[in-house]
C-alpha cells in the first residue's frame, strides 16, 4: 500500500511536471530565436542610411567593416545593377557584392523582387536577408549571418533549470508521499501483526488506536473482539472446571465400590485406575481455573522437563504393559530437557498416544518411547509394532481416525497431541515406524519458532538418524522392559 502511494505520486507528478515544463521549454526556444533575429534587423538597419545616400564600392565597404557583425564578417550587402532604363550619368555598372555572402544568389533575387524580408536557412546558421530602397529606385539586400548558438542561446541552460525544478518536485512529492504513507501503512502493518499474534494463541496482544480514521475505528473493533475472545475462552474454562466437578460426585462411589473388590490383581488395577481418574479430574479443574491468558510478549513461561514426565507416565503404562505382555523401550530420558510446555498438557499428550498404542494394537505388541535434542527443538518419538495407519492424513484431522479397526474412537487424541506441538511452534507427523507399525513424530519448539521449510528437511534428516540408531538397537538386542 505504501509502494503503491508513493507510484501514484511520482506518476502524477511526472505528468504534471512534463504538461508544464515541455511547452515551457518550447516557448523559451522562440523566445532566443525571437531575440536572436530581432538583433539582427536591428543590425541590418545601421547600413540602410549609408545605402540610402551611395553606393560606392569603398564608401559601402568602410560602412559595412565599421559595423560589428561586419568586422566579424556576419554582414553582407547585395547592391543589383542599376536599370538602364532609370539611368542618368553614372549609371552604369554591375552589381555589388560587399562582404561574405552565405545566401544562395536565389534567396537574394527573391527577397529583391518581393519586397519582403527573409530567413535562409545556411551553413552553420540562419541567414536574415533584409531589403533596403537605394536612391535609384532599386532594391539592395543586406544579409546578417546569424550561428546556430545566437539563436539557441540560453535555451540549454533554461532546459537544465527546467529538469532540476521538476526533478526537486517530483523528489519532494515523493518524499511527502512516502511519509503519508507510512502513516497509513505503520497502523495496518500492527493491526495485521496483531490479528496475526492473536490467531497464534497470544491473547493478551492489543492494538494501539491511532494513524487515519478508518485504521483507528478498525483497532477499536479489533480490541473489542479480542476482548470478547478471552471472555469467551475465560467462560469456557469455568464450564470446563464445573463440568469436571460434576465428575466427582460418580468417582468417589466408583472408588467406594473398588474398595470393597478385596484382593487381587484386577482389584488393584481397578483402584489405580479410579485413582489416576480422580487425579486427572483434579488436574482438569485446577487447570481450568488457574490457566490465564497468554501475555503479548509470546509464549507463557510455564514449562516442566520432558525427561522426568516421560519417565513418569512410562512408569505408569509399564504395569498395564507387563500384563498385556507387550515389550517396551525407553531411550533418551537421562538427562534433563526443558521445554515450553505445562505439565498437564505434556502429560496428556503422552497419556493420549500411548492409550492409542493399548487401544489400537493387539496384545503383546512391543512399543518405544525415544526423546532427541536437536538445538532448537525436542522431537519425541512414539512408535509401535502394530498394524499401523491406513490414512495419517485423516487420522490428523480432527474427530476422524485413520487406525486399522478403529471404531468407536472419537479421533480426539492425536488433536490434542497436534494442539500441543503447534503452540510451541513445532508439528505433528505420523509414519511408518522402524518396529514396522506407526510412528508418531512431535516436534516441540523450545523458542516458539515455527519450524520453517529448511528447518523441516532438518527435521526429516533428524528422523532418519533416529530411524538408524533404532535399527541398530534392534539388531543389536531387545531392550530392557520398564
Amino acid at each position: 500500500m505504501r509502494w503503491a502511494l508513493v507510484k501514484v505520486c511520482l506518476a502524477v507528478t511526472a505528468m504534471v511536471v512534463i504538461a508544464f515544463a515541455v511547452p515551457l521549454g518550447l516557448v523559451i526556444r522562440e523566445m532566443a530565436s525571437d531575440r536572436a533575429f530581432s538583433d539582427a534587423e536591428r543590425q541590418a538597419g545601421t547600413i540602410a542610411p549609408t545605402l540610402s545616400i551611395t553606393t560606392d564600392r569603398e564608401e559601402l565597404t568602410r560602412a559595412v567593416l565599421s559595423t560589428e557583425p561586419g568586422d566579424r564578417g556576419h554582414l553582407a550587402v547585395h547592391v543589383p545593377a542599376p536599370d538602364r532604363s532609370r539611368t542618368g550619368e553614372g549609371a552604369a555598372g554591375g552589381p555589388l557584392d560587399i562582404g561574405t555572402r552565405r545566401a544562395t544568389p536565389k534567396d537574394v533575387a527573391t527577397v529583391q523582387k518581393n519586397g519582403r524580408a527573409s530567413i535562409a536557412e545556411v551553413t552553420g546558421g540562419f541567414a536574415l536577408l533584409q531589403p533596403t530602397a537605394l536612391s535609384t529606385g532599386e532594391i539592395a539586400v543586406v544579409e546578417v549571418f546569424v550561428p546556430e548558438g545566437e539563436v539557441s542561446n540560453g535555451v540549454a541552460t533554461a532546459w537544465l533549470m527546467l529538469a532540476g525544478v521538476g526533478v526537486a518536485l517530483i523528489v519532494g512529492s515523493v518524499a511527502v508521499a512516502d511519509r503519508l504513507g507510512v502513516r497509513m501503512v505503520q497502523p495496518a502493518q500492527r493491526l495485521a501483526g496483531a490479528a496475526q499474534d492473536l490467531g497464534e494463541g497470544r491473547l493478551g496482544t492489543r492494538v494501539p488506536e491511532e494513524g487515519p480514521t478508518e485504521l483507528r475505528s478498525a483497532a477499536v473493533a479489533f480490541n473489542s473482539m479480542a476482548d470478547q475472545v478471552v471472555q469467551l475462552l475465560a467462560n469456557e474454562r469455568e464450564l470446563a472446571a464445573d463440568l469436571s466437578h460434576r465428575l466427582r460426585t460418580p468417582l468417589t462411589v466408583l472408588r467406594l465400590n473398588a474398595a470393597s473388590l478385596g484382593e487381587g490383581p484386577a482389584a488393584e488395577q481397578t483402584r489405580a485406575a479410579v485413582q489416576q481418574l480422580e487425579h486427572e479430574v483434579d488436574t482438569i479443574i485446577r487447570t481450568a481455573r488457574e490457566q490465564r491468558p497468554q501475555t503479548q510478549g509470546g509464549q507463557s513461561e510455564a514449562g516442566c522437563d520432558a525427561s522426568e514426565v516421560i519417565r513418569e507416565r512410562m512408569g505408569f503404562w509399564s504395569a498395564l504393559a507387563e500384563d498385556e505382555g507387550r515389550e517396551v523401550r525407553l531411550a533418551g530420558v537421562d538427562r534433563t530437557v526443558r521445554i515450553p510446555v505445562a505439565r498437564p498438557e505434556l502429560a496428556a499428550a503422552l497419556d493420549a498416544l500411548l492409550g492409542n498404542v493399548f487401544r489400537h494394537t493387539p496384545e503383546g505388541t512391543a512399543f518405544a518411547v525415544d526423546v532427541h535434542h536437536s538445538g532448537d527443538a525436542v522431537i519425541v518419538l512414539v512408535s509401535d509394532a502394530g498394524p499401523g495407519i491406513d490414512d495419517p492424513k485423516a487420522a490428523l484431522a480432527r474427530g476422524a481416525s485413520g487406525r486399522a479397526g478403529s471404531s468407536g474412537s472419537t479421533g480426539l487424541g492425536l488433536d490434542i497431541v497436534r494442539r500441543v506441538a503447534e503452540s510451541t511452534g513445532g508439528d505433528l507427523r505420523i509414519g511408518r515406524s522402524v518396529l514396522g507399525g506407526t510412528e508418531v513424530r512431535i516436534w516441540i519448539g523450545l523458542h516458539g519458532n515455527r519450524p520453517e521449510r529448511g528447518r523441516r528437511g532438518h527435521g526429516r534428516r533428524v528422523g532418519r538418524r533416529i530411524g538408524r540408531q533404532r535399527r541398530e538397537e534392534n539388531r543389536a538386542a531387545a531392550g530392557p522392559l520398564h
